[in-house]
């Protein structure tokens, strides 16, 4: 693949070494103050501040009529942070929307802490460069921080809001979703991933295009959403396609009712988002 450089490529790194020493300062505050003995008013203050800059990254922006991005994140066991997080933006003219979902390895407040810091810096690296750099550009990212436990899966999906064509590509995450109005069939994006962000130098994910016509909807999702006991990963997969298709074809809900339907285990973080053309 072919990388271009040029002034895009210095101001996000610009952008990523500032949020990068922002965030540092802050996880260091965070693990300092040990997060399971906090008590009082300050640090129930604290972890409410943290939470509420966690779900501000995944707002999504204004949407041009016709569109709608749905989105839910559910934390394992009802902690007060997930390791699962959502990025987006649109671009100055408005004409693209970039949505990144994120799955942190491991639970609670440490994968919370984590995604905190991450959430931060994929903020300002997303549509601050070609789309085809910014897993890639995620992934040096990730390695600097050269933590112990330190690999996260994501999905990255640019839109074109104009003509509903989209590009998508992954690394290390369950593959997205494409469900077709049209001719009522349910398409998996066959994305040629690459191993979670964080794990190797060089990442060689490619993405994969399509066109999202009227009434289809884009999912994309973490594994905590198929990661059921007792069934095979073609099986939980095959039992979220069929709760889409019956809550999104009959319009009863959107991404909270794709989620009650499945009933999943609280025992993982799960992430669902819903990107939608009326």
């Amino acid at each position: 693949m072919t990388t271009r450089a040029g002034p895009s490529t210095a101001s996000a790194t610009g952008v990523a070494r500032r949020a990068r020493a922002w965030w540092r300062q802050m996880a260091r505050r965070a693990r300092g103050r040990q997060w399971p003995a906090l008590r009082g008013s300050t640090g129930d203050l604290m972890i409410v501040d943290l939470r509420d800059r966690l779900a501000a990254h995944g707002r999504i922006p204004a949407l041009p009529d016709g569109w709608r991005v749905e989105s839910v994140v559910r934390s394992a066991h009802a902690d007060a942070f997930s390791g699962d997080f959502v990025v987006a933006t649109t671009h100055r003219s408005g004409g693209q929307l970039e949505v990144v979902v994120v799955d942190v390895s491991g639970k609670g407040q440490d994968a919370g802490v984590r995604s905190l810091q991450l959430s931060g810096a994929f903020g300002g690296l997303l549509g601050a460069m070609p789309r085809e750099q910014f897993l890639p550009a995620a992934n040096d990212y990730l390695l600097d921080q050269a933590w112990d436990e330190g690999f996260a899966s994501a999905v990255h999906v640019a839109v074109d809001l104009c003509s509903g064509e989209f590009w998508v590509a992954s690394a290390g995450h369950p593959p997205p979703v494409h469900l077709h109005a049209g001719s009522g069939t349910i398409e998996v994006l066959g994305t040629v991933g690459s191993p979670a962000l964080g794990v190797v130098d060089e990442l060689g994910c490619r993405g994969v295009t399509g066109r999202i016509e009227p009434g289809d909807t884009l999912m994309l999702y973490t594994d905590g959403l198929v990661d059921a006991p007792g069934l095979s990963l073609e099986q939980a997969t095959d039992r979220l396609l069929g709760v889409a298709e019956e809550v999104l074809a009959t319009r009863r809900g959107g991404a909270p009712a794709v989620l009650e339907g499945l009933r999943s285990d609280d025992s993982d973080d799960r992430a669902l988002v819903l990107l939608r053309r009326d």
